[in-house]
């Protein structure tokens, strides 16, 4: 690796903070919440809060680690990824009929990716604003417009490219998951037994104990570690 490269690898890492991580890193602040709220038939007892959290975890390990970086990673066209990028590869040396089905699955894979990047941005927003009740409840009137000022304000800086939306937020970002960090760490040293959930059994378990209300759960599982 040349002096130039290994200059630049810290810049591009904190870059890529802002631009790829910004999806999932925002997560957090409204995954568990939504999903122990009570609305889907169970709240924050301890069979439901270990059994999600074990949930959540795995689906990180299975999806993120083990899908995406070892195989979706490896599977590009000529440097390039996504959903319809992948079709075409995948579409290569193939029958009419095989072509057209995997057509069909790439419109629904894109549909997803389009229903996604609508909905995450402004749920995300939204459940950062919605932390102004605490401190301030007089202030709720007033969710919806700030939101709307972010997201107009964000998608005005994201014409201008990945770039520039990296080199603002990346810090950003970082201070973000330094706080995850060091909350998270926090938490788990006040409460250590929430390290238990770490043990795949309380995912099945909860799958058992609360039958087909859990994959509506999965879904917000799903919401923790989703991908753009």
């Amino acid at each position: 690796m040349s002096a130039d490269n290994k200059q630049s690898l810290p810049a591009v890492t904190l870059a890529a903070i802002g631009v790829v991580y910004g999806d999932i890193g925002t997560s957090p602040l409204y995954t568990l919440r939504e999903c122990l709220s009570g609305q889907f038939g169970f709240g924050v007892e301890r069979d439901a809060v270990f059994g999600f959290l074990s949930l959540i975890f795995w689906l990180l390990v299975l999806v993120v680690s083990i899908k995406y970086l070892t195989f979706v990673m490896r599977a590009d066209n000529a440097g390039e990824g996504g959903i319809l990028t992948l079709m075409s590869l995948a579409g290569r040396n193939t029958t009419a009929r095989m072509t057209s089905v995997l057509v069909i699955m790439g419109l629904i894979g894109g549909s997803f990716f389009y229903g996604e990047v609508v909905i995450t941005p402004a749920i995300s927003v939204m459940s950062a604003i919605e932390g102004l009740e605490i401190a301030a409840p007089q202030l709720d009137q007033y969710i919806v417009p700030l939101s709307i000022i972010v997201l107009t304000l964000l998608f005005m800086i994201q014409k201008h490219g990945t770039g520039m939306v990296g080199k603002l937020f990346a810090p950003v970002m970082l201070l973000w998951f330094l706080t995850l960090a060091v909350l998270g760490a926090r938490s788990i040293i006040g409460n250590p037994e929430v390290l238990q959930a770490l043990n795949p059994a309380w995912a099945v378990n909860f799958f058992v104990q609360y039958k087909a209300v859990s994959f509506v759960a999965l879904g917000g599982g799903c919401a923790g570690h989703n991908r753009r």
